[in-house]
Formats: C-alpha cells, structure tokens, sequence
C-alpha cells in the first residue's frame, strides 16, 4: 500500500500493524477507508505467523469517529440510513477486532472520539499517550454510543460513569480513562512508542494459542453463567494441554530457564 491510502498495513517478526491514515481528518472514517481496513484484518488473520495486532492513527490523533461529510445529505433529500452504515461497516469491524486468535494492541495516540473510542476500545489493550483523551461525541448530535460503546461503557466503568460519559459528552483524560479502568495504560507522551514497542515484543514472543484463549475466556465471561464459564475452561484447557507451547512452558520451568514459544 502506498502512503496515500485511508489503511497502512505492515508485517514483521509476528508483529501486524494497521496504521489509519487520514491524518488531515484526524484518522475520521468513511466507507472507503472501511473497506480497506476490513481488508487489512483479513490479511491480518490470514498471515501464518502472527503473533499480535497493532492498531494505531497517523499524525496527531487516532481517530474522530466517523467523518460527517461522508454521509452529507442534500437539503430535502431523504435521510442516510445511519443502521446501514453500522450493519455494513461498525458492526464487522468491532466483531472482526474481538475475533481475531491473537491479541491486540490499540496505541491512543491522541483523540479518540465517537466511534474511534469505541473502535479503540473494542480492542484487547488499550495504551494512550498522557495527552490523548475520549469523548462519546454522540449526544452533540443527537445520536446513541455505537460502535459496541453502549457495552463497553457500562461493562468497563459501570452505569453510572457509562451514562455520565454519553450524555454529556465531555473530554475524559487518559489518565482517568485509565484510572477509571475504561483502559489498560496512560503513558507519559515521550514514553509512549517505548512502552507500545516493549508490549508488541512481549505479547510477540508470547504462547500464542494460549492468549487467544484468555481473549476468548474473558470475553465469554461478560455474558454467561458461572457454571458455564467453567465448562469453558475446562475445554480451553483440555486443548492448550496439548499444544506445543504448553510443553515447552512446562519444559522450560523445570530446566529453569526462559521459554521459546512458537505460538502453537
């Protein structure tokens, strides 16, 4: 891909990386850009090696949610079907983030409003610079959290801060975001690309097979009965017992020495 597309892709040492890169509209979404990042997991998911996903914004933002202009109506025309745009675009990005046998990373490196908050929270660990912040923009126009934020919201910082948050549509800071336990990290700016970079290479080298199972456990564990968790686990474990990973975790714990998994 070249540079001037919506979608960077990139892919090393285990590590996949899609950049969004619309910068001059703070990294804001269209249909156009959708497609091509629909695209990009799809490569993502289909690279044999890939251990971890990185998602992040060019420039000085990650993303404004959806860019208006794109759904611009002509005075006296019929209004955009705004539930098609979530069915055709939101709704396959958020369940291909959450689906995806490997983790990802989201790196905040600055706004995230509307559905890019969301987007950005649909992802597995979430770091953001001190300076970036969230915004559930939506009220300002009359419109609902999409993107899967009315489950987020309520799951991560409970009903009351959740209703807060989309109501009023104020800034929260990354700090409080992540205080709040809406995020997994607020890095200091100048630490940022240090601490995404360490986090790539650890979740790189990691027991692949085994933290697509944690994703999937947890996941499972927001909408279901304990007595069926616990089923869960129990086959997930029945299945890692015999990877190669799982082996050669134990192997390396007798010998007292560092694991090298493969991810399988």
């Amino acid at each position: 891909m070249t540079t001037d597309t919506p979608i960077l892709y990139a892919y090393a040492d285990g590590i996949a990386r899609i950049t969004l890169n619309r910068p001059d509209r703070l990294n804001s979404f269209t249909d156009a850009m959708h497609a091509e990042l629909r695209a990009a997991l799809a490569r993502v998911a289909a690279e044999p090696g890939a251990r971890v996903l990185l998602l992040t914004g060019a420039g000085r933002g990650f993303c404004a949610g959806q860019d208006l202009a794109d759904r611009a109506v002509a005075p006296g025309a019929e209004p955009v079907d705004i539930g098609a745009s979530i069915e055709r675009n939101y709704m396959p990005l958020v369940l291909a983030l959450r689906a995806l046998p490997l983790p990802v990373v989201c790196a905040v490196n600055g706004v995230a409003a509307g559905a890019g908050a969301n987007v950005a929270l649909a992802c597995d660990l979430v770091i953001a610079t001190r300076s970036a912040a969230f915004i559930q923009a939506f009220c300002k126009i009359g419109l609902i959290p999409d993107a899967g934020g009315t489950s987020f919201l309520v799951r991560r910082v409970g009903a009351a801060r959740a209703m807060g948050l989309a109501l009023l549509g104020d800034k929260l800071s990354a700090a409080d975001a992540a205080a709040w336990g809406l995020i997994w990290q607020c890095v200091d700016d100048d630490a940022f690309t240090a601490t995404v970079e360490t986090t790539l290479a650890q979740l790189a080298t990691a027991p692949t097979r085994g933290l697509a199972a944690i994703k999937r456990a947890l996941q499972a564990a927001e909408d279901q009965p304990l007595a069926a968790q616990l089923l869960l686990e129990r086959d997930l474990q029945r299945e890692l017992g015999r990877s190669d990973d799982y082996r050669e975790g134990v192997t390396a714990f007798m010998a007292k020495r560092a694991p090298s998994f493969t991810g399988r």
